[in-house]
């Protein structure tokens, strides 16, 4: 992995990464939005604006890469340039929780 993919990702957004997370299965960017409103209650809700703009980046950086299109709706996937990042994300997600517990990394 680029170092420079790392630095951009890793942290990444709230947004960028529910879009990322999503993207484990085909979808398009109105699924995703739907998708991420469910899953946190509505806690979260992402625009188009920044939906699409989000999508574009991570294709162009090779997170993601279009899957299919159907009815003039591109449906993207995760790649595995994007399965790293959102590994190490969800490695430091984990690692700030468990710290916030008072639990050290060796435990």
């Amino acid at each position: 992995m680029e170092e420079r993919i790392r630095r951009i990702y890793v942290p990444m957004t709230e947004t960028g990464f529910y879009i990322l997370f999503c993207l484990q299965t085909p979808q398009h960017g109105y699924g995703i939005s739907r998708q991420v409103s469910a899953m946190t209650g509505n806690a979260v809700t992402i625009g188009p604006g920044t939906m699409y703009g989000t999508l574009a980046k991570m294709e162009k950086d090779g997170l993601i890469a279009v899957h299919s299109e159907e009815e003039k709706r591109k449906l993207y996937q995760i790649t595995e340039l994007g399965r790293e990042i959102l590994r190490l994300e969800i490695t430091r997600i984990e690692r700030l929780y468990r710290n916030s517990r008072g639990e050290s990394i060796d435990e």
